[in-house]
């Protein structure tokens, strides 16, 4: 019998080495999470009882492993995930800096999420025309041989009917340029039919940093049906056709780091998404649905990593409340 499954994504699954302070020793130390955007959307997306797989490489090592392990502890389907015996499990340090934002050392040159190819991705083709939803990022297509695999995973997933979302998650480090990266995320914009970005995003794309000329003209280019803008601290927008809904931040007073707190968020609005049907959403279900994505990401930020401590449904209603 073969599964169905609300959502599956495909993309990096590596090691997030977390700032944890100083040893006795004087050095700075760092904790392995398990980490990578699609995986950490479908942690959230699993928080709230939906059906994931995911579809990616790792390297044929203990941190590698130790990913895997986490991810099915957390309920997601890893029947899709590779493993390479020659290209080791990509890594990313997060420094914390002093003004709040994170400084990030990317070990990917080449990690084995970099590796996955449209041949791999073909053989797992069942995984995705039984998906109602399927989600990627930018960070599949840094590099051309995943690239590939990252555009047959789309074909596969338009053929068979899917809903099609996407996050840029720019990071700038990954890129050689940031025109290449544009390329990229502007082909993302090209291929979806949910949006989740930043407003930094929106600005890189747009030139624009009022974020509703910068959406306008995102809608106005591409004709993207349904886009989620987040605003860090201050909340978050949603604009569907003529509807547009915002709802404020929840500022925490025990922010640690925001790791996590976008995928966090865009783990929420698909669950909504999903559950609403697209082509359902009215602005109360849209304040809803950013009601309790802001709430949720608010919890994150008090939590080192993020796809194995994603926050539940009555955590997130507290915070509501």
């Amino acid at each position: 019998m073969i599964n169905r499954y609300d959502v599956v994504a495909l993309g990096e699954l590596l090691v997030d080495f977390t700032d944890n302070g100083m040893s006795s020793q004087g050095n700075p130390t760092f904790e392995a999470n398990p980490g990578g955007a699609p995986c950490n959307v479908l942690s959230m997306l699993q928080k709230l009882g939906d059906k994931t797989a995911f579809i990616g490489k790792v390297g044929d090592d203990f941190l590698g492993n130790m990913l895997v392990s986490k991810a099915s502890l957390q309920g997601i389907d890893m029947q899709g995930i590779i493993r390479d015996k020659n290209t080791g499990t990509t890594l990313a340090f997060v420094q914390k800096l002093p003004n709040g934002d994170r400084d990030f050392a990317f070990f990917r040159n080449p990690g084995a999420d970099m590796m996955l190819t449209a041949s791999e991705v073909e053989k797992r083709a069942y995984i995705i025309e039984n998906a109602d939803v399927f989600h990627f990022g930018t960070l599949s297509m840094t590099d051309e041989g995943v690239f590939a695999a990252t555009k047959r995973a789309i074909e596969v997933a338009k053929k068979n009917g899917c809903l099609i979302s996407f996050d840029p998650n720019y990071r700038e480090p990954l890129w050689e340029s940031k025109q290449a990266a544009l390329e990229k995320i502007r082909f993302g914009l090209g291929q979806c039919d949910v949006l989740k970005i930043s407003d930094n995003e929106i600005e890189l794309v747009t030139g624009e940093k009022d974020i509703d000329k910068g959406v306008a003209a995102i809608q106005k280019e591409f004709g993207t049906a349904l886009i989620f803008a987040t605003l860090g601290s201050e909340g978050s927008k949603a604009y569907f056709g003529d509807i547009v809904a915002e709802h404020h931040g929840f500022k925490n007073p025990d922010t640690i780091e925001t790791t996590g707190a976008g995928d966090t968020f865009c783990g929420c609005m698909l669950h909504f998404v999903h559950k609403y049907g697209i082509n359902g959403l009215t602005k109360d279900k849209l304040e809803e649905t950013l009601e309790f994505a802001n709430a949720a990401a608010s919890l994150i930020t008090t939590r080192k990593g993020a796809l194995a401590v994603m926050p539940s449904v009555e955590e997130v209603e507290e915070v509501i409340k």
